[in-house]
């Protein structure tokens, strides 16, 4: 059956991202039942659910964090070829981030951005591989990696050695086979680079690649974190997911790190506007602000 409701997208994108109808209502002007109705005929002719509510407040269900990420994307391309259509394209600074970069490290410091630039306007889209930057158009992007894509020069921001993760579940199971088995028997999960991560990680501890044919890919990086929460995989994770480490909800598997994975700034071959020379400037000057003591 042929997907018709395109135009209530927009409200769970609202949805979504307040994890409110109360205050998706406000931001739509329109009336809570509305945003309610909305909601609940999307969820009818999708045949599933794209919300749960715990503890008084909504949380996404799987499959509402996997059409809500690519809906952002679908919508927000849009969004933008419409403007260049009309010749009416915002100046703002648009920077392509992984979410799970977006949400753990450069949301936070946006407020600095902001209060050192007050005439830039940003626009944060999610990109999940080098290769969408042949179809989203964006200043630069940030991308997890261990160094070079072909095609585009790129510049390391923020160095953070990854190390085998999983839950506490799974991180038993990796006990009792022993490190080099389950990495060749529970499913690894790929990262925005492919395998590459997980093919550093087998050289620097001196083990073959050969992962098991049950492999699991998630292009959101967000969803990929929930997913080694979930205990479906293991996967290689960096310092940003030290909260989840800090509360035992996930656990590092080994000292084994690869020690050149972290966050560069690709760039593309379009002009860079003195706006994102600005946004530039602040990332190495946020950065160096990360690596200093204290």
């Amino acid at each position: 059956m042929r997907f018709r409701s395109y135009d209530t997208l927009k409200t769970f994108d609202a949805v979504a991202r307040n994890l409110s109808m109360t205050k998706a209502a406000d931001e739509l002007h329109q009336s809570k039942g509305s945003i309610s109705y909305q909601v609940g005929k999307l969820e009818a002719e999708l045949g599933f659910r794209l919300f749960e509510r715990a503890h008084a407040k909504l949380e996404l269900t799987e499959e509402g964090r996997r059409l809500w990420h690519v809906s952002q994307t679908a919508l927000s391309q849009i969004d933008r070829e419409i403007e260049d259509l009309r010749g009416t394209a915002s100046d703002a600074v648009t920077i392509g981030a992984l979410t799970y970069f977006s949400s753990r490290w450069l949301s936070p410091r946006l407020t600095r951005f902001f209060e050192a630039n007050p005439g830039i306007s940003l626009r944060i889209e999610p990109i999940n591989s080098v290769e969408m930057l042949r179809s989203v158009k964006v200043d630069m992007a940030i991308l997890w990696g261990i160094g070079g894509w072909r095609g585009h020069e790129s510049e390391l921001l923020l160095p953070l050695p990854a190390v085998p993760t999983a839950n506490r579940a799974v991180a038993e199971q990796a006990r009792q086979l022993g490190l080099p088995d389950a990495v060749r028997t529970l499913p690894l999960l790929g990262d925005s680079s492919g395998d590459a991560g997980w093919r550093a990680w087998h050289k620097t501890a001196g083990l073959p690649y050969a992962p098991c044919r049950s492999n699991l890919t998630i292009p959101d990086s967000n969803s990929r974190v929930q997913a080694v929460v979930d205990g479906q995989v293991l996967a290689l994770w960096d310092d940003l997911v030290a909260p989840e480490i800090n509360d035992g909800t996930l656990v590092r598997l080994s000292d084994i790190k690869v020690e050149n994975a972290g966050y560069y700034v690709v760039f593309t071959d379009r002009p860079m506007s003195q706006g994102a020379e600005a946004f530039l400037d602040w990332l190495r000057a946020e950065k160096n602000h990360n690596e200093r003591p204290g």
